[in-house]
C-alpha cells in the first residue's frame, strides 16, 4: 500500500499565501508523476498542478503564475506554494500519484485532503 500525507492547509486572507506538502510512504519502486486537486461541495474534482519524475510541470490556467510545484524525490513528496490567494481558491486539496509498487503493480491513489480558505 502506499499512503499520502498532506499538510499545511488553512486559513488565509485574499493575498496571502499557503505551502501545501504531500509525502509518500509505502512499497513504492517509483512514482511517474504526483499532483495537486481541489474540490468545492458539489463540484468536480479538478486538476490544480502535476510534476512529472522528470520535473515537467502542469497548471491549470487559474493558478498560472500564483502556484508553484516542486517535487523532493529523495523524499517521494511533491510541495504546492500557493501565493496571492484568492477565495475562488477555497477548496478541499487533495494529492494524488501514479507509479509501480515494488512488485510492479500499479500505483494510483488518492490523498484524503487538506482544507485551503481564502476569506477575509
Amino acid at each position: 500500500q502506499v499512503q499520502l500525507v498532506e499538510s499545511g492547509g488553512g486559513l488565509v486572507q485574499p493575498g496571502g499565501s499557503l505551502n501545501l506538502s504531500c509525502a509518500a510512504s509505502g512499497n513504492i519502486f517509483v512514482i511517474y508523476v504526483m499532483g495537486w486537486y481541489r474540490q468545492d461541495p458539489g463540484k468536480q474534482r479538478e486538476l490544480v498542478a502535476t510534476i512529472t519524475a522528470g520535473g515537467i510541470t502542469n497548471y491549470t490556467d487559474s493558478v498560472k503564475g500564483r502556484f508553484t510545484i516542486s517535487r523532493d524525490d529523495a523524499k517521494n513528496t511533491i510541495y504546492l506554494q500557493m501565493n496571492n490567494l484568492k477565495p475562488e481558491d477555497t477548496a478541499v486539496y487533495h494529492c494524488h500519484a501514479e507509479g509501480l509498487f515494488t512488485d510492479y503493480s500499479d500505483i494510483y491513489t488518492w490523498g484524503h485532503g487538506t482544507q485551503v480558505t481564502v476569506s477575509p
